[in-house]
């Protein structure tokens, strides 16, 4: 029991750190099948529960970070060319981003990729709330600029 424990808590660290959603989609699948390894086979049940739990999860991760890819490219082509290419994101691709449905996750990651810093005035913060784009975007680009 204290083996689960453990490795739960492991899980539970290494989630903290993941970037990506087939990180955090591994992540949990090989704690959820450790687990259930463990609970049916014992040692070598979790290690196979584990190995198969991972690669099952990675792959629902990666489905998830193509479907936002998806939605960016639809809401708006020349932004996922700027991101392509690591540019930085305005305050347009920004509003496009949330308002196509991206993750605040999604845009915060991309944001950082592409290391913005934005010095942001009082206008441009109201026509992001106006736009729904989400307070911890905004809050997240306004730190930026510190």
């Amino acid at each position: 029991m204290k083996k689960i424990y453990l490795i739960l808590c492991l899980i539970g660290i290494i989630l903290v750190g993941c970037e990506s959603k087939t990180a955090t989609g591994a992540v949990v699948g090989a704690g959820v099948g450790a687990g259930v390894g463990a609970a049916l086979g014992g040692g070598a049940g979790a290690a196979i529960g584990a190995g198969a739990g991972a690669a099952s999860g990675a792959l629902v991760g990666a489905a998830l970070d193509e479907q936002d890819r998806k939605i960016m490219e639809k809401t708006s082509p020349r932004t996922v060319e700027r991101m392509d290419r690591k540019e930085p994101l305005t305050i347009n691709d920004i509003i496009k981003l949330s308002q196509g449905g991206v993750s605040d996750d999604t845009i915060i990651r991309y944001i950082q990729e592409t290391r913005t810093t934005y010095n942001l005035s009082q206008a441009q913060i109201n026509r992001l709330q106006e736009a729904g784009v989400s307070q911890r975007v905004i809050n997240y680009m306004v730190d930026t600029g510190k």
